[in-house]
């Protein structure tokens, strides 16, 4: 046998391995019981074409919930009336951190924004979050 077939048997040896161990991450991945933040996945699409994102009963009326990974918090001012925003903070790109007493808030720098229109409730921020769509079909919400 040759250093360079020895070589690649290792090569392939640790790629298939590598291989294995990513499937079974995807597989069991991190579930902590947490419901803070969904992730939205194709296979939760609902009727609307988009990504669920939540149920309706998962927003609080006058709060809302953040969705880190698809960047998006969406809030219930009134009951029934869902809304949308980037959770990106106009200030300097940081990711919003939570939602209480009707604003999103900004950890980063203390900006607040209002969870019925995203226009800024407090600064440093001087522009409104923008709005994201979504679709709400009978308790699923989806980005549109």
């Amino acid at each position: 046998m040759t250093m360079g077939s020895t070589r690649r048997t290792i090569l392939a040896t640790g790629a298939a391995g590598t291989a294995a161990l990513l499937m079974a991450c995807g597989q069991y991945g991190d579930d902590n019981g947490s419901d803070t933040v969904e992730e939205a996945s194709p296979g939760n699409a609902g009727t609307g074409g988009g990504e669920e994102l939540a149920r309706t009963a998962d927003i609080p009326v006058g709060g809302g919930k953040i969705f880190k990974d698809r960047k998006v918090v969406v809030t219930q001012p009134e009951e029934g009336d869902f809304k949308a925003f980037s959770a990106v903070c106009t200030h300097q790109n940081c990711l919003v951190s939570s939602v209480s007493d009707e604003t999103i808030n900004c950890a980063c720098h203390g900006s607040k924004f209002k969870i019925a229109d995203g226009a800024v409730a407090k600064g440093p921020a001087t522009k409104p979050l923008p709005a994201e769509e979504i679709t709400v079909s009978g308790n699923s919400i989806q980005l549109a």
